[in-house]
């Protein structure tokens, strides 16, 4: 039986002219064999699949990938690859250009010895991942929850004298003692004038009295990822920052209201910029309101003032205005939704702002 995953991606192989693709991006392997994939490649097509590991590997691929022939690197993996397409005598073969190294291109040009094109392909699976399966939305929303029971538990610990890398120590335990594999990325913990650093490294820095701390969170469960932040405050909040705080939470809200399907996603920015400049801290907000988020914390759609296409049913994005002022302090609020045919879910709801 051959899943939906694969056959969109038959019909993708179909539309581009192309006998087979060879997926080497981690990512892209685990969407299609539905198992998390390490060092391996598959080569993708309607007459066979191969899946292609080495020793450390073989064995829990041959337990776990159902949709393809199993191979062990023995020598060379491109000649490997070469050989097996060859022999089902592919002749125009897709590549990820973004995810194929140009050393490991050229070695298997080397291989295929011009007895078949490497075509470079752009998004062929990235695209078919933007929709989240109902199994993938299940994932996806355990995670933010391990995300918001952590949230929940920090809170009570942030105090003055903590340390940033002893609070985001404290997060990365309590995430794998409830259940996430581990955290989604290096987690941020930004207090006092490093929170106003959009990706602070988290440093030794000890949080002092009436002062932000600005903590950008994510979990990994089961290979899907949540990424939220929220600003807790150590002591008194002072009236500029309460009312920074107020002008991104209304832009937030102000976005997360136009979400639903065929909207255009420029516009979703855009609702949320103009309020910030609005109230004349545009300048003070340079990145984009949001990204796509599955597999990877980071993926389509990318909810940008460039981006032109539409929202669709299915989509799983964050949104995380904010507003940075330099050697001062920083506020980002950034939430998960999901997008519905006549509107939005917000998948990370019930954590207090």
């Amino acid at each position: 039986m051959v899943s939906r995953r694969l056959q969109r991606i038959y019909t993708k192989l179909e539309q581009a002219g192309l006998d087979s693709l060879i997926v080497s991006f981690p990512a892209n392997i685990s969407y299609l064999a539905d198992y998390r994939i390490r060092d391996s490649y598959l080569i993708v097509s309607k007459k066979a699949n191969i899946f292609i590991t080495d020793f450390r590997y073989i064995e829990e691929a041959k337990r776990n990938i159902k949709i393809a022939l199993i191979r062990k690197m023995n020598g060379s993996v491109f000649k490997l690859i070469a050989d097996a397409c060859l022999d089902l005598s592919f002749r125009r073969i897709g590549f990820e250009e973004r995810h194929l190294p140009f050393a490991e291109y050229k070695k298997l040009n080397e291989e295929f010895n011009k007895k078949a094109d490497l075509i470079p392909t752009f998004g062929l699976v990235e695209e078919l991942r933007e929709i989240k399966s109902p199994q993938e939305l299940g994932k996806i929303k355990e995670a933010v929850a391990i995300n918001i029971k952590a949230f929940k538990f920090i809170h009570g610990l942030i105090g003055c004298g903590i340390r940033e890398i002893e609070i985001a120590a404290e997060l990365e335990r309590f995430i794998r003692y409830n259940g996430a594999s581990s955290s989604a990325f290096d987690i941020i913990v930004a207090s006092g004038p490093n929170s106003s650093f959009p990706h602070h490294i988290t440093s030794s820095r000890k949080v002092k009295n009436n002062e932000p701390v600005l903590i950008d969170c994510g979990v990994d469960y089961l290979g899907y990822k949540s990424d939220l932040t929220r600003v807790f405050f150590s002591g008194r909040i002072t009236s500029t920052i309460r009312s920074v705080y107020d002008i991104v939470l209304k832009s937030q809200d102000r976005a997360i209201k136009e979400i639903k399907a065929a909207v255009n996603i420029d516009k979703i920015d855009r609702v949320a910029r103009q309020y910030i400049a609005q109230r004349e801290y545009g300048g003070f907000f340079g990145h984009n309101l949001g990204h796509g988020i599955g597999l990877e914390v980071h993926e389509a759609p990318h909810i940008s003032a460039k981006e032109k296409s539409k929202l669709k049913a299915g989509m799983v994005f964050t949104v995380e205005p904010a507003v940075y002022l330099p050697g001062r302090f920083g506020i980002r609020i950034e939430d998960m939704v999901l997008v519905r045919e006549e509107g939005v879910e917000l998948l990370s709801g019930n954590l207090d702002k």
